[in-house]
């Protein structure tokens, strides 16, 4: 059976409603980026940063995967299939994927500040004083600028066991995951759907490289079902 690795940025989500990652001016929801997603932010003003979180988290409630998470469930009828997605949100896991390697954390789980690894799921609004069973502070799970992305190591070795790569919805400038296609072995089949695709360094070298220029969702289908056939 071979092996797809699928790597999903804000794009995918988007149709869903979640707003992507960064607005004009580099604000995020009208926040400067640091001040809710940083060590030094969440130092400064830990209310802020948990508010942020709790709004987003309110909103994943209310949302639904779209036909660009449902339609990639298909693709493990016929491949050995691995989703890495830049995305917080739980869509892809909603829509049926069984295999989901989130790098930049996951919404619904949080962490202790002392033991960070004591991870709970946990789906309502988190406040100052909602402490793990150490009594440390919880914090949101996700990955903020300036720290480690654990789980890029994983993500690596999924590419390079990959024998074709789809790309959806993701400018491929944040690294580590734009990285990502360096870890690619040359020759494999890569899929990249965007409606605005930026051919990167590590793209660019790729001699095997089809770029569909549309939305996530009507992309998607359309490369899924040329892999089914």
């Amino acid at each position: 059976m071979k092996k797809i690795v699928i790597l999903t940025g804000a794009g995918i989500s988007a149709e869903s409603g979640i707003k992507t990652f960064r607005d004009a001016g580099g604000l995020w929801e009208g926040h400067d980026i640091m001040e809710v997603a940083s060590p030094q932010g969440w130092a400064k003003n830990k209310e802020l940063v948990l508010e942020f979180y709790n709004i987003r988290r309110r909103q994943l409630h209310e949302v639904k995967p779209n036909d660009g998470h449902k339609v990639l469930v298909d693709l493990e009828q016929k491949y050995n299939a691995k989703v890495i997605t830049q995305n917080v949100d739980d869509l892809h896991e909603r829509a049926g994927s069984k295999n989901v390697v989130h790098l930049h954390g996951e919404l619904f789980k949080v962490r202790s500040t002392g033991i960070p690894n004591l991870i709970y799921q946990w789906k309502k609004d988190l406040n100052i004083g909602d402490k793990c069973e150490k009594g440390y502070q919880l914090r949101p799970h996700i990955v903020w600028f300036g720290e480690e992305v654990p789980m890029i190591n994983v993500a690596v070795q999924e590419v390079m066991n990959a024998d074709i790569m789809i790309i959806i919805g993701t400018s491929m400038n944040v690294y580590p995951a734009a990285g990502l296609v360096g870890s690619l072995m040359t020759g494999k089949k890569i899929f990249y759907i965007d409606p605005n695709p930026n051919i990167s360094y590590e793209l660019s070298r790729s001699n095997n490289l089809k770029v569909i220029t549309e939305k996530a969702s009507t992309g998607v289908y359309k490369v899924v079902e040329e892999l089914l056939k």
